[in-house]
């Protein structure tokens, strides 16, 4: 009885995320985490994440904005934290012409392999300075992409995607990409349904196309004419359909090569690619909302075959279509 009251807890208890206020931090990404993570909550209305500001030592920090915040807590917050986020520093504070701060960098090697670590934008520093990334993919903001790469040659750095998640480490590019990383560990904890009703209450998107490479400075030619927004709509109408590219293209009356030139220019994806992440962002409701069968939804979903599903959830979240519901659906009553 003891044993069955101890998992019930444990399945209610929200989880523990510590957000590091370092000096000179970036306020509104200090503040992210509790915006998004911290307005989940589960279908009583608890909180599913406890989501606590702390410095180091526990004193006010002043911000990158010219003001001072003063968290409620300290060096106790981190200790058993299960998620612990480092947000950006201007002029990545933490980390002074590749000499880390040795307090941050203690706290991460700390945290490493007992909780979950991540950064949003420059973060990436510190948790790079600590040794967390070596070895691993990562992505931070794409201005610092060079410094980065000279600073640790040693991390596979990947600057034209919105985050990377490499399982216990993840890392997210400039300012709103912490947005798109914490409504991924939503989804990633809790199911895309989750991180979605959070996204409509934060008017944001519960998933957005492209990497940051869209959004790097450079030339963009003016394009006269339509894009592929009407193309887009179309095709979220029909995913169960087989869907060529000469279909997508003919919704917006342009040819092949041209839509491909558009479509990317406008989403940062391929369409093919586009494509594929809409039906699995489509399969992972359909496993949490629905009964049917895998083989039913699959077809559903317009991956055509169980096998080609398996293998698209596979690559995406590294999980089977029945491992997935099983993890994002609530057991039965009783």
């Amino acid at each position: 009885m003891c044993q069955d009251s101890a998992m019930a807890e444990d399945r209610t208890r929200a989880h523990r995320v510590a957000v590091l206020a370092g000096p000179e931090v970036i306020a509104f990404e200090l503040a992210m985490p509790g915006r998004i993570l911290g307005g989940a909550l589960d279908d009583a209305g608890r909180p599913l994440y406890d989501v606590r500001v702390a410095s180091l030592d526990g004193g006010p920090v002043r911000t990158s904005d010219g003001w001072s915040v003063a968290p409620e807590y300290g060096a106790e917050a981190f200790a058993d934290a299960e998620t612990l986020i480092v947000p950006a520093s201007r002029g990545t504070a933490t980390v002074r012409d590749g000499v880390p701060d040795p307090a941050v960098s203690s706290l991460l090697r700390r945290a490493s392999g007992r909780a979950r670590v991540v950064s949003i934008c420059t973060g990436a520093f510190a948790l790079a300075a600590a040794g967390l990334l070596d070895g691993r993919p990562a992505t931070t903001h794409w201005q610092f992409t060079h410094r980065f790469r000279r600073l640790f040659p040693q991390v596979r750095l990947n600057p034209d995607v919105l985050f990377v998640d490499d399982g216990d480490v993840l890392t997210s590019a400039g300012t709103a990409a912490g947005i798109d990383l914490c409504l991924h560990l939503l989804r990633r904890d809790h199911g895309a349904e989750v991180a979605a009703s959070v996204a409509r209450r934060n008017v944001v998107a519960p998933w957005r196309e492209g990497g940051q490479s869209q959004f790097v400075e450079r030339p963009v030619p003016h394009e006269e004419g339509p894009g592929t927004a009407a193309a887009r709509a179309w095709a979220l109408q029909n995913l169960d359909r087989p869907l060529a590219l000469a279909d997508l293209a003919g919704r917006a009356s342009m040819s092949e090569r041209t839509f491909t030139r558009r479509f990317r220019a406008e989403t940062g994806l391929s369409p093919a690619r586009w494509l594929a992440a809409r039906r699995v962002e489509l399969a992972r409701r359909l496993l949490e909302s629905t009964d049917l069968p895998v083989d039913r939804l699959a077809a559903r979903a317009g991956f055509g075959s169980a096998a080609a599903m398996r293998m698209h959830l596979s690559t995406e979240i590294g999980m089977s279509p029945l491992a997935y519901r099983r993890a994002h659906r609530a057991p039965p009553d009783g």
